[in-house]
């Protein structure tokens, strides 16, 4: 499923990144000049703040505006959130997770197709790492590259479960727009 290129070492390089707006509020990328290491919603004063230039895009160029690999990481955000891209195909750096974490997140990332769900409990099972559910949704919470690597596809059994990315006070209502516009959100969450 995924063509991604996991690198395990964080080398000396100097750091660039910028933002854009979506459905679910800024989302910054920032990249080492190889790889994208990080995608978050930064909160507001981070995403505007004097550091950044935006234009009549919604793109916040921040550091990054010559990056290449920030260039093709928002194109790739735009076309998801355009509904044209279900895979992000970047180099990716998930930095000092554990190599557990690393197992899990890879599995995540090669095997849970947008369009669909997991439980923490399957992708327990699916990781071959012997974590429990719990220990599942605590390596989701440490995901460096939300929506990259789509954590916002791992639910409870019985409900939503948790969710580390949106806005402070808004991950749950991210995670559920998120299920939504990928026609994913299991039906007892209807």
């Amino acid at each position: 499923m995924s063509s991604h290129d996991f690198h395990v070492e964080l080398a000396e390089h100097d750091f660039s990144w910028a933002a854009m707006d979506t459905p679910v509020g800024p989302i910054a990328v920032t990249s080492n000049g190889q790889s994208i290491i990080r995608v978050e919603w930064p909160e507001p004063d981070e995403a505007t703040d004097d550091r950044t230039d935006q234009s009549d895009t919604g793109i916040h160029q921040g550091t990054g505006a010559s990056d290449p690999l920030i260039a093709e990481a928002l194109r790739q955000l735009r076309a998801y959130f355009d509904g044209a891209l279900t895979t992000f195909d970047l180099p990716l750096d998930l930095g000092p997770v554990s190599a557990t974490a690393r197992t899990v997140l890879t599995a995540l990332d090669e095997t849970v197709e947008a369009g669909t769900t997991i439980t923490y409990g399957e992708l327990a099972r699916r990781s071959g790492t012997g974590i429990h559910a719990r220990g599942i949704g605590s390596i989701m919470g440490m995901n460096p590259l939300p929506l990259v690597i789509a954590c916002h596809r791992v639910v409870a059994s019985d409900g939503l479960g948790g969710y580390s990315g949106g806005r402070r006070g808004t991950a749950l209502g991210t995670k559920r727009w998120l299920l939504e516009f990928e026609d994913a959100l299991p039906p007892a969450l209807f």
